[in-house]
């Protein structure tokens, strides 16, 4: 999944809007993406054991 995330965030600096950010915010936001897809991750893994 953190793959995931980063090949999309290199695919976006490349191609798509993200290159006309700063590099800082676009790190910022891919970590905060990441933690949201982990968290929802580890709730539906728990959700699945109930």
């Amino acid at each position: 999944m953190f793959f995931l995330v980063a090949v999309l965030l290199l695919l976006g600096m490349v191609l798509g809007t993200v290159a006309h950010l700063p590099v800082s915010f676009t790190v910022l936001a891919a970590a905060g993406i990441a933690a949201w897809l982990g968290i929802f991750a580890l709730r539906e893994r728990l959700a699945r054991r109930s």
